[in-house]
């Protein structure tokens, strides 16, 4: 068997095993999951040490119709598809290992691995699929798998209520991206991938346009871009493993990765890149701006995976495919040890989220700390780890093609080092703030301390040598930018650290200063921008206004004047024939006789 298709369907086999067998034989369960994604990394090793030499498994014939319409089955391996894949399964066989042990003694523990298998399986189709239906099945698996998992301890309500928010979100944004793939098959007759770019030239370009904004909408849900952005904050209502798996490394970045791959549609439009360019700007400007004001350990960091996406948006905007994706490895890596950082923080100060009753802890949790410590100065942008790498080559690609956008990520980027200083001073530094939290506080095992380190040191080497550009693009030279350039947004998140150093690092630390500066900002921050609260206005009012207009017009205009009335009359027909079926073989006889005689009256009169 091609070793492609056990990687795709290793974790969906898990499932059904788990699901079916095994269920009640949780550290069984759990092994199977963690060994069908391994040996789908395992695999994904043997295909990125090929160096180029792939080729793509034969695709099946899965629906014809009258020649009209042909959909396939298939595989795509290619240089874009192989990265990911190492990512999915690497940053993920990280995640199931934390999980043997932050999921330890769950009653739900052999379904949470079923769940992560699942979600594991659609994420891959995602990744491999070589037409835009098959990408869209694997799109909405993944939407349901992440609604399994976010919801996961479904008896808590706002955990349930997080995984409606999130799966209804992201069906707006899906039903945009559908309308946008019925409309590139309208104007080409094909779904695939390798048909679609020489046609792609004869569609006309105000509709190409439409279709990259509509595809990109795909991508503002999953992503969770503004403004979608609503569903991710609240999805930290899931363990924390699942924080790190899908809203880190895998599926919020299939968005960005779904944008890379059908680069062929967004490119040749302008209107297009305009529109992603500057919805990834505001989204990482937006986002950072609220996690300087969030208490919540995970929700700053959900904040910070909205920026960081946001980021990645903007330069798929400014043509920047390579950069994209090269923060999105990066990305993958030290946003997965944050949150992974999180969860061991939370199990050391027993199930406490809210970083004013934390403090002190990196004498606690030594090896957490120095691996969280990593993992924020690579997000922050800090030389030489792999966040500096990357982001910047975002932010000089802006600085290069858009000053305004440049301005922003700039900002962003100062933000970023900023609210990751607040958080880890406060959280690591200081006097504790519970005291009998703080007393019982100890290190995480070995098997979620162990992903920390991996994580960190991916963290660490991820950007050296700019070898991912260089995978992605081998024909081509990486950007060389001027030194002085890259190391002068050094200065950025200095400025940040150093900012947020002076307000929290202190034994008697607060936001006191911040919202005396900020004043009423800090409100508006503190409250999201209220967002949640004008989108429930608008279900409430605009949407529910609507539904009882519907309601009125439908009662009183379709019922009684128009299709009630031809109900009504033909209810009144049944009925009058009805009397005719009276049962009485006479009543029959009757009738029958009666009928031949009108018939021979007739026949003899005429």
């Amino acid at each position: 068997m091609n070793p492609v298709w056990i990687i795709l369907f290793a974790p969906l086999c898990a499932a059904a095993i788990i699901t079916l067998l095994t269920r009640k034989a949780q550290m069984l369960s759990a092994l199977i999951s963690c060994a069908a994604i391994i040996t789908g990394f395992v695999l994904t090793l043997q295909l990125f040490a090929q160096q180029g030499n792939w080729m793509s498994p034969e695709p099946l014939q899965w629906l014809v119709v009258d020649n009209i319409v042909r959909i396939e089955f298939g595989a795509t391996i290619d240089r874009l598809s192989i990265l990911m894949l190492l990512v999915v399964t690497g940053v993920g066989s990280a995640i199931h290992i934390y999980s043997l042990g932050y999921m330890k003694g769950d009653p739900g523990f052999s379904r949470f691995f079923a769940c992560l298998s699942l979600f594991t399986f659609s994420m891959l189709g995602i990744v491999l699929s070589n037409n835009f239906i098959q990408i869209f099945i694997f799109w909405e698996l993944v939407g349901v798998s992440s609604y399994l998992l976010i919801g996961f301890w479904f008896e808590k309500h706002s955990a349930a209520e997080a995984g409606k928010k999130a799966f209804l979100t992201n069906r707006i944004g899906d039903f945009g991206m559908m309308l946008g793939v019925l409309l590139l098959w309208t104007n080409t007759g094909t779904f695939n991938f390798a048909e679609l770019p020489a046609k792609i030239a004869a569609i006309p370009s105000c509709t190409l346009g439409l279709i990259g904004a509509l595809i990109f909408c795909g991508a503002v849900g999953k992503s969770a871009q503004f403004p979608l952005h609503v569903w991710l904050p609240d999805a930290m209502e899931g363990p924390t493993p699942v924080s790190a798996l899908i809203h880190a490394a895998t599926m919020v970045a299939a968005g960005v990765y779904m944008l890379c791959r059908v680069s062929f549609v967004i490119l040749p439009s302008e209107t297009a890149l305009t529109l992603i360019a500057w919805i990834g700007g505001i989204t990482a400007l937006m986002a950072a701006t609220i996690a300087i004001a969030q208490n919540d350990i995970k929700r700053i960091l959900a904040y910070s995976t909205l920026s960081q996406l946001g980021y990645m948006v903007m330069a798929v905007g400014l043509t920047g495919i390579t950069p994209a994706m090269f923060h999105l490895t990066t990305h993958a890596f030290f946003k997965a040890l944050l949150f992974l950082g999180a969860g061991s923080v939370i199990m050391a100060m027993h199930h406490e989220q809210d970083i004013w009753k934390m403090g002190g802890l990196w004498k606690k949790t030594p090896i957490t700390f120095a691996t969280f410590m990593i993992g924020t100065l690579a997000l922050a942008g800090v030389w030489p780890l792999s966040g500096f790498y990357s982001k910047d080559e975002i932010l000089l690609l802006a600085l290069e093609h858009n000053k305004a956008l440049f301005i922003m990520g700039a900002f962003t980027a100062f933000l970023t080092a900023y609210y990751m200083g607040r958080e880890c001073f406060v959280v690591f530094f200081g006097k504790p703030r519970d005291k009998h939290a703080y007393d019982h506080a100890h290190e995480s095992p070995w098997v979620m301390t162990l992903p920390l380190v991996f994580l960190a040191v991916l963290s660490i080497i991820g950007g050296w040598g700019s070898y991912i550009p260089h995978f992605l693009k081998p024909d081509e030279h990486a950007a060389h930018h001027d030194a002085w350039k890259g190391f002068a947004l050094l200065l950025v998140p200095a400025a940040g650290f150093l900012l947020s150093a002076k307000i929290y690092l202190k034994a008697d630390a607060s936001d006191a200063p911040v919202k005396a500066a900020l004043g009423r900002a800090w409100t508006w921050v503190e409250n999201k921008y209220y967002f949640d609260e004008l989108y429930a206005w608008i279900i409430r009012y605009v949407q529910g206004t609507i539904a009882m207009l519907c309601e009125l017009f439908d009662r009183w205009v379709l019922q009684r004047l128009g299709i009630g009335g031809l109900a009504g009359t033909t209810s009144v027909a049944g009925k009058t024939l009805r009397l005719l079926q009276t049962g009485n073989i006479q009543s029959y006889a009757f009738l029958f006789g009666l009928g031949v005689t009108v018939i021979i009256y007739y026949v003899v009169v005429r």
